[in-house]
């Protein structure tokens, strides 16, 4: 059956989410949630919230997604198995290795792999299931081909709308290195979001170039059925209660048949005029290079009439409206609502507007009402019995309450069914709809006694349908001992091997459907493999990875793929090893540790076979798809260009091919060297201009 998923930032939001008729909500703690801004949830909310929707049978994921250091396992840990006892029906990790760990020392424990794990075909599938998962959440990127293919492994869930992280996921660290505010920690600032230019032409003029339009994927769904996925996920955790209660109904209305709830969801929150993603290939609409912010709905056009800015248009408005006004797509100003006219009404605003200017609703103050003021109710068959001489009994749903000592019969004026239906109708301060039968004979009971007995029978009901399902765990769970150990190896991430000396050379080429020539290098070759690959494209990697001894990937799919491949492997930066748990769980033969870590962090996990990033060039974003707009004809196909942002710092922007071109981006300022006792990995994937030259062995230069 499938699932409508939705975002609970706050305890308002899952009450949005639930009375909107959600069939499961996912939401975050006070630490671990990769939404740290958002009000997120204490033990109390998260007990009260757990009860609460599942007194309407909607299930609770509890999302733990971020990355975890060494000295934070204990009390993220006791943390995972606290929200299981609480009620939880899964939780949401983006650690596999720890994930692994946990579901081997707690087996009941049901665990999500997060988007952030990058799952995206057949091999991260495998990987997921392996560790214990009982559902992948897919990256954003994976193709629908894919999809199918993975529905066959695990259980899928997919995102169907909200935002759309411009970066593939779990491998954006522009916020934290350009800023100090690691994603992978949840303190994302969202650089992606600001003024970017290009040095090429038609880029080169700011404009928020690495922004994305919001995900809908509408009647699209289908198709994701069709695929055979379990979960369809709606992005929010940071949106307001009335996003959530709009994107619940309208895609509640697409399974049910319908097609109803679009216009109020693209008012509550829309930015870019939506994408479809690109599971279905990159739109025109992806990129929203012109609006950042919510868009809202086109409503009219403005005309300037005795020096009244009037929006003609047939819809009806009202104070406390708001609008955003657009020109040539771009926006330049908003406004409220001012006061009806015939055929319009005006616009209030600061802003210097002209004839022919697009308005867009962005706050419909009725509309919000509206959909905060839905109810969801539990319905309740009450039948009830009161006879003089026996004690009553009530039932509820067949769940039988009786009173203590018999009723007695009425000396003067007797409850009637009506009095007793209406006083059984009184739910307090519970989400019941009472459909209620009664039987009686003319009884007297005092109304503070029936009261009593009404409140006490829907409070155990309640109780009832609110038990916690789950086995209570033990909270305590004994972490691996750790001893560092220094290692001297170097290796070397380089577009060429010729001149190459380290004891590990990753060739890294700019694209991967030409041969690749290893030369006469004499370390350990490995090819590295981007961290996004589709099925077609693994066989392409398949194919030249016979040329070399193992291969180095950011992506968890990798460790898969070389044991399918018989290679060795290369754990890279994007595995995000950045506690002992996760290092001794990841069987790879080299592991480098996060480039989030400091080198102190990283020296309380240095092995035998760990690695650190320790000079060079430091990649902050994998673009898994075209920043130009995909205008191929007019492409001058360059390998490298220069994003500059409004502050002037400037962030190499590379392009690599394996079925069609991708981008990384790398930060503004190289890595200075750094020693660490784990092995040094130096990543020249964009040349120092003026530093080094060809021939200087020592760092790999090419």
């Amino acid at each position: 059956m499938s699932e409508i998923l939705a975002p609970a930032g706050s305890k308002n939001s899952a009450l949005a989410a639930i009375n909107a008729g959600a069939d499961a909500i996912y939401l975050g703690l006070d630490k671990f949630s990769a939404r740290s801004a958002a009000e997120n949830f204490d033990e109390k909310n998260l007990s009260d919230t757990v009860k609460y929707a599942h007194a309407f049978g909607v299930k609770v994921y509890v999302a733990l997604n971020t990355v975890v250091k060494d000295d934070e396992v204990n009390a993220f840990l006791s943390s995972a198995v606290r929200a299981w006892n609480f009620g939880a029906d899964a939780l949401i990790l983006q650690d596999i290795f720890l994930g692994k760990f946990l579901k081997e020392k707690r087996s009941e424990i049901k665990l999500h792999l997060s988007t952030q794990a990058g799952v995206c075909n057949v091999y991260g599938a495998r990987l997921a299931k392996e560790c214990g998962f009982d559902r992948v959440i897919l990256a954003r990127e994976t193709k629908l081909s894919d999809i199918a293919e993975i529905c066959k492994i695990i259980e899928t869930e997919v995102f169907v709308q909200g935002a759309l992280c411009t970066c593939f996921s779990g491998q954006c660290y522009m916020s934290s290195f350009a800023g100090g505010n690691s994603g992978n920690r949840g303190k994302c600032k969202q650089p992606c979001r600001k003024l970017y230019s290009v040095d090429r032409e038609g880029f080169d003029s700011p404009a928020y170039r690495l922004s994305l339009s919001d995900l809908c994927v509408g009647e699209d769904i289908r198709e994701y059925i069709k695929a055979g996925v379990t979960s369809f996920k709606i992005e929010g955790r940071m949106r307001r209660p009335e996003y959530v209660a709009a994107a619940v109904g309208y895609y509640k209305s697409l399974l049910c048949g319908g097609n109803s709830g679009f216009s109020e969801l693209k008012r509550t929150y829309n930015r870019g005029n939506y994408t479809k993603g690109l599971a279905f290939g990159q739109d025109k609409n992806f990129i929203s290079s012109a609006v950042q912010g919510h868009i809202g709905e086109f409503v009219g056009v403005i005309g300037v009439e005795n020096g009244r800015y009037v929006c003609r248009t047939n819809a009806t408005f009202k104070s406390g409206d708001g609008f955003k006004i657009l020109r040539g797509g771009k926006e330049v100003g908003g406004g409220a609502f001012g006061g009806a006219v015939r055929g319009g009404f005006i616009i209030s605003t600061r802003d210097r507007l002209k004839n022919g200017d697009k308005v867009f609703i962005t706050t419909d103050a009725a509309l919000n009402s509206r959909l905060l003021s839905r109810e969801r109710k539990i319905p309740l068959t009450v039948k009830a019995e009161f006879f003089a001489g026996k004690p009553a009994v009530v039932e509820v749903n067949r769940l039988r309450f009786t009173t203590e000592v018999p009723l007695e019969a009425a000396l003067s004026r007797p409850l009637s069914k009506e009095d007793i239906i209406r006083n059984l109708k009184k739910t307090d301060a519970y989400p019941f709809e009472v459909d209620c039968y009664v039987e009686t004979d003319g009884v007297f009971v005092a109304s503070s006694v029936l009261n009593a007995f009404r409140r006490k029978i829907y409070a155990d009901y309640y109780v009832y349908v609110t038990k916690n399902a789950n086995l209570v765990l033990d909270e305590n769970l004994t972490v691996p001992q750790f001893n560092p150990c220094g290692n001297g190896m170097t290796a070397v991430i380089a577009h060429s091997f010729d001149g190459l000396n380290a004891d590990i050379g990753v060739l890294k080429p700019g694209d991967y459907s030409k041969r690749i020539q290893t030369g006469d290098f004499r370390g350990e070759k490995f090819l590295y493999v981007p961290p996004y690959l589709t099925g077609e494209e693994l066989e392409i990697i398949r194919a030249l990875s016979k040329d070399f001894d193992g291969i180095y990937c950011d992506s968890y799919f990798g460790l898969k793929l070389a044991e399918d491949l018989g290679k060795k492997f290369f754990a890279g930066t994007g595995f995000n090893i950045t506690n002992r748990v996760s290092l001794l769980n990841c069987k790879a033969d080299y592991v480098c540790l996060s480039k989030e870590l400091t080198a102190a962090e990283a020296n309380l996990l240095s092995s035998e076979n760990s690695f650190y990033l320790s000079e060079g060039n430091i990649k902050v974003m994998d673009l898994i798809y075209c920043p130009f707009e995909r205008k191929c004809l007019s492409c001058d196909r360059r390998a490298e260009y220069t994003l500059t942002d409004d502050g002037g710092r400037k962030f190499p922007l590379r392009r690599y091919c394996v079925s069609e071109c991708r981008f990384e981006v790398f930060n503004c300022a190289d890595l200075s060297p750094v020693q660490t006792k784990s092995g040094r990995l130096k990543d020249f994937s964009v040349k120092p201009v003026g530093q080094y030259t060809k021939g200087h062995s020592v760092t790999g230069i090419y």
